[in-house]
């Protein structure tokens, strides 16, 4: 069983995307209905959730060969195209061991929503349970958790492409906090619940006021899931886990992410789109513009990425017991894949 436990020690291996032609800025598609579930069933979903880095990937796939389980990925990151070594991507060889969804679903270009991971993880989650299969959701994206195992109501409000540029200007010359008093003006509730240096997110929420003239908040709402949910936590000590950060990001480095990142600009992907300010590519973008060493933008990525990991415990609490925690230790995991694949 335990190559599991090799595989979270060792060092990560990660492929660079294939070459492609240079693309056109994409249209995204319109959103799905939600599935239905109209015999009330409710269908087992198993969850791994977790900081980054932790060995998420690992235990998913441990537990999807001794389940028949199918992963269904809940990384924001990992939606794009090729962007595979900064987003830590399962290899090729892992998604031919077991099936992964909603890898590689957009290009970088593309404004995948909320709302469209939402429509498309439930309708893949469907897909799976009709083969008769385990659907696990996996990553370390809290929203997107949330909107499966929450049943979040989200408001399908297209994108306004020249309100956001409008607005990360305004954020990149008068700082995050002017943005989100905007926002504490129209949407005081969502103000509360966003940080102000998630900029992403506030400029989202003022576009759907902008739209609807109705706050977000007031759109929002939880509908109870179709799902019998079993979420499990991997957590470890803090020492630990900015250790595996930064032999990841080191291990990143050397398998080629300084080109992933000059491919995808060579591709015509400009380094300002969202997916192009996540990490591992706003930090090495800043080297590749000359407004950093190599050595500083690196450490900048491993900083950056530590303070990320301790943002995601705001999003899957220790205390939070819908959540059964284990140590990312061999014990822990072995405890961890014994609940996942008997239920005790």
């Amino acid at each position: 069983m335990f190559n599991l436990i090799r595989d979270l020690t060792g060092s990560p291996t990660f492929t660079l995307a294939s070459g492609a032609a240079p693309r056109t800025p994409a249209v995204t598609s319109a959103v799905p209905e939600r599935p239905s579930n109209q015999s009330g069933e409710r269908h087992r979903l198993l969850v791994i959730v977790g900081p980054t880095a932790v060995g998420k990937s690992a235990l998913a796939l441990e537990v999807a060969q001794h389940v028949d389980a199918e992963i269904v990925s809940a990384d924001s990151r990992q939606v794009y195209r090729f962007m595979d070594i900064g987003t830590a991507k399962p290899s090729q060889l892992e998604q031919a061991q077991v099936r992964h969804h909603l890898i590689d679903v957009a290009d970088p270009d593309e404004d995948y929503t909320l709302a469209l991971f939402q429509a498309d993880a439930q309708r893949t989650i469907a897909e799976i349970q009709a083969r008769g299969r385990l659907p696990l959701l996996v990553g370390g994206t809290g929203l997107y958790i949330r909107a499966i195992c929450d049943g979040l109501v989200i408001p399908h409000v297209p994108p306004i492409p020249e309100l956001r540029a409008e607005l990360e200007v305004l954020a990149a010359r008068e700082g995050p906090r002017a943005l989100h008093a905007r926002l504490s003006a129209v949407d005081a509730s969502a103000a509360a619940r966003i940080h102000p240096h998630n900029v992403r997110r506030v400029i989202r929420a003022l576009e759907v006021f902008r739209q609807t003239g109705r706050p977000i908040s007031a759109q929002q709402h939880a509908e109870p899931p179709p799902y019998d949910l079993r979420v499990i936590g991997l957590t470890t000590d803090r020492s630990t886990l900015y250790r595996r950060i930064d032999e990841r990001v080191d291990a990143q480095i050397a398998a080629g992410l300084i080109d992933e990142n000059r491919q995808l600009l060579a591709m015509g992907y400009d380094d300002r789109l969202p997916s192009m300010t996540g990490l591992g590519y706003r930090q090495i973008g800043l080297y590749l513009r000359g407004e950093l060493t190599l050595e500083a933008a690196v450490q900048l990525l491993k900083h950056e990425t530590h303070r990320f990991a301790r943002q995601q415990y705001a999003w899957f609490r220790l205390d939070d017991r819908r959540i059964r925690w284990f140590r990312a230790d061999p014990a822990g995991l072995e405890e961890a894949v014994r609940l996942a694949t008997t239920g005790s």
